[in-house]
């Protein structure tokens, strides 16, 4: 009888301290594309920091920026980590948030499918290769990236038409989702893709005659890429969970840069979901395509002429101030601690 009280008292305590636990967590809703850029949530989330400094992350995947928008227009996410040119169109819009941290930058790159890639000859410009495929083929190449407005979408025409100087008569811009357009590139339904980590380094493991044309920073200098943003409700709600939250991304961006080993396996149970090995991660997170960083200050020189680029190509109809659409504080504090 009385051991049979003692476990009814000690389960009442253990389910008391369980439900006092749940109550402390703070649910947070985030919105994420699935690329090596947001790293830095994948191992803040999967090391335990984030649950550890009491948040109930609760993350949904999406095909692109865009696509995210509409979740964070009706309040369904809390936290998006995505390009930054889909928010700013969005805050133009009326659809506001402040992006709290930067995770990377010049994640963007340019390959050629086997196709295309022979056109790309050592000496020979862009430009020219494809108007020599154009010629040679008959039709334009077909190149994918994600949907107007997007920072795959912008940075590859910005790259076409204002770096290489192509002819707009010798390339087709598809778009599609990061998924498809992987896919796409494999089975030669394009001839190229604007892409980013860690689809380039699993198309080229797969098919080495797949060919890395361009970088980031050749295809638009200081590319502004992914961020880190909070809406301004959950912000107003609950800022002791954005800086904590800022701080463990802030921890998370520093293993990655110094311990990408111990980062690998966190980012690999997020993007892999048991088909992609970790060591093809921890080669995506050393390759020219990933470049980390989180203070939200270093991008936004970069931003406003990506938008200014976004403006001239008709994505956007004018520019908008973006003073209001970035918030360092959260980044400040972290890295003082």
């Amino acid at each position: 009888m009385l051991f049979t009280r003692l476990l009814a008292a000690t389960l009442t305590v253990a389910a008391t301290f369980a439900s006092l636990s749940a109550a402390a967590q703070t649910p947070v809703r985030v919105g994420v594309i699935p690329i090596v850029g947001a790293s830095p949530l994948f191992v803040a989330n999967g090391s335990g920091a984030l649950k550890a400094a009491g948040m109930d992350v609760r993350v949904t995947t999406f095909e692109s920026g865009p696509n995210m928008i509409q979740a964070l227009a009706s309040g369904t996410i809390d936290v998006y980590v995505a390009g930054i040119m889909p928010l700013a169109v969005a805050n133009s819009k009326g659809v506001r948030s402040k992006v709290v941290t930067a995770t990377a930058v010049e994640e963007m790159v340019f390959v050629a499918g086997p196709k295309l890639a022979p056109y790309f000859k050592d000496g020979v410009p862009p430009a020219e290769a494809l108007k020599a495929y154009r010629a040679k083929e008959g039709k334009a190449a077909r190149l994918a990236a994600q949907p107007p407005g997007s920072v795959p979408n912008t940075t590859l025409q910005h790259w076409l038409w204002e770096v290489a100087k192509a002819d707009k008569a010798d390339a087709d811009i598809v778009s599609m989702g990061i998924d498809a357009t992987q896919q796409a590139v494999l089975v030669g339904a394009v001839e190229g893709a604007a892409i980013r980590e860690p689809a380039l380094t699993i198309v080229q493991g797969r098919n080495p005659n797949i060919k890395l044309i361009a970088t980031g920073g050749q295809m638009f200098p200081s590319q502004p890429g992914t961020v880190v943003a909070v809406t301004p409700a959950f912000a107003a709600a609950h800022p002791a969970a954005v800086q904590a939250l800022v701080t463990a991304l802030v921890q998370a961006e520093r293993t990655l840069k110094e311990k990408p080993s111990e980062a690998a396996p966190h980012v690999a149970a997020a993007l892999g979901k048991g088909i992609v090995d970790p060591a093809t991660i921890a080669k995506a997170l050393t390759s020219p395509a990933s470049r980390f960083i989180s203070d939200p200050r270093a991008i936004v020189e970069a931003t406003a002429k990506m938008q200014a680029y976004q403006v001239s190509i008709g994505t956007l109809d004018k520019e908008a101030p973006l003073d209001g659409l970035f918030e360092p504080k959260y980044y400040l504090e972290a890295v003082k601690k």
